[in-house]
């Protein structure tokens, strides 16, 4: 749940039905490293393996992406959010693109 809003990548969620489609909802964000964090990712990356400064910055990016994408849903009067998907690009040299979608929806017990 994401403040009191179900958001899946499932189709359907086990004990609900689905009473009403309120359509296709987004969360974008684009971010970028800030200097500090690309001198660490430039030391990370001499020696190999993970890229911490860059893991979390796309760590913010989704939470961010995927609170817009609630937002949005709420808006609408959704109480959830089905087919959550996530979506990543690079965009210019250091601009990372993060998009969430899913179809937003009011649920019910079963």
């Amino acid at each position: 749940m994401t403040s009191g809003l179900v958001a899946v990548t499932t189709p359907h969620i086990p004990g609900y039905r689905v009473v009403r489609v309120y359509g296709i909802v987004h969360g974008l964000t684009a971010r970028t490293r800030g200097l500090g964090g690309k001198i660490m990712g430039s030391f990370q990356s001499l020696v190999g393996g993970e890229v911490s400064a860059f893991t979390k910055e796309l760590d913010k990016a989704k939470d961010e992406a995927l609170q817009r994408l609630v937002e949005e849903a709420r808006r609408l009067g959704a109480n959830a959010v089905i087919g959550v998907n996530f979506e990543t690009t690079e965009v210019f040299e250091s601009v990372v693109l993060v998009a969430a979608h899913g179809t937003a929806v009011m649920i019910e017990r079963e």
